[in-house]
């Protein structure tokens, strides 16, 4: 079986500057009705955030806390519909998202080694390694949500796709892939397209 992370498409443009839109688009709509889940399993969970430096190899993720993840996934998606369609945020959404924000940790405690003295960590049980994840990409996503960027984010224009992007000039996809096949299917509508002369 191919490696999930592996089969995902190209991170969309603007997910290397918002971590919460390459959430966002870690559930992927593939052709041929075909569905990626990134966040699908525990351990494809606990890959992704790894990747994204928000959690050691070895955090040790339940299914409760993938749950958690996709759940939240699915509340930041639906305010960036939100904010592209122009329609108010479902207050479900909101309070997913200030609750996650609220949840993080944000003091390191102090701890005391034997041999070296006093010193300061952020204590990382599953729990709080979750809880992190989850407040940066809410915080995240808010940031893009009312900053300048906001303007730009759109979805991605080639169905069935359904990753989010900033759109850059016109460019009104998420990927090449994506790019190539509204082009083929906009030329095969020109081609089969009854003449009406």
């Amino acid at each position: 079986m191919r490696d999930p992370m592996t089969a995902a498409p190209p991170p969309a443009p603007g997910a290397d500057q918002y971590v919460a839109l390459a959430f966002v688009n870690s559930a992927v709509a593939l052709p041929g009705g075909h569905f990626l889940d990134l966040l699908g399993t525990p351990a494809t969970a606990n890959r992704w955030l790894t990747a994204h430096e928000l959690a050691p190899p070895d955090a040790g993720l339940l299914e409760v806390c993938a749950a958690q993840l996709r759940s939240l996934r699915e509340h930041l998606k639906s305010l960036f519909a939100s904010r592209v369609a122009g329609l108010p945020a479902l207050p479900s959404a909101l309070s997913a998202v200030n609750d996650a924000m609220s949840r993080a940790p944000t003091a390191a405690l102090l701890y005391w080694d034997e041999k070296n003295g006093p010193y300061r960590a952020a204590p990382c049980p599953t729990n709080e390694i979750l809880d992190r994840a989850l407040a940066v990409f809410s915080a995240n996503a808010a940031d893009l949500l009312t900053g300048p960027d906001a303007e730009r984010l759109t979805r991605c224009d080639s169905p069935p796709c359904i990753r989010y992007l900033l759109r850059h000039g016109r460019r009104q996809w998420c990927s090449i892939r994506c790019g190539d096949r509204a082009r083929a299917a906009r030329a095969y509508a020109r081609r089969t397209r009854p003449d009406m002369t």
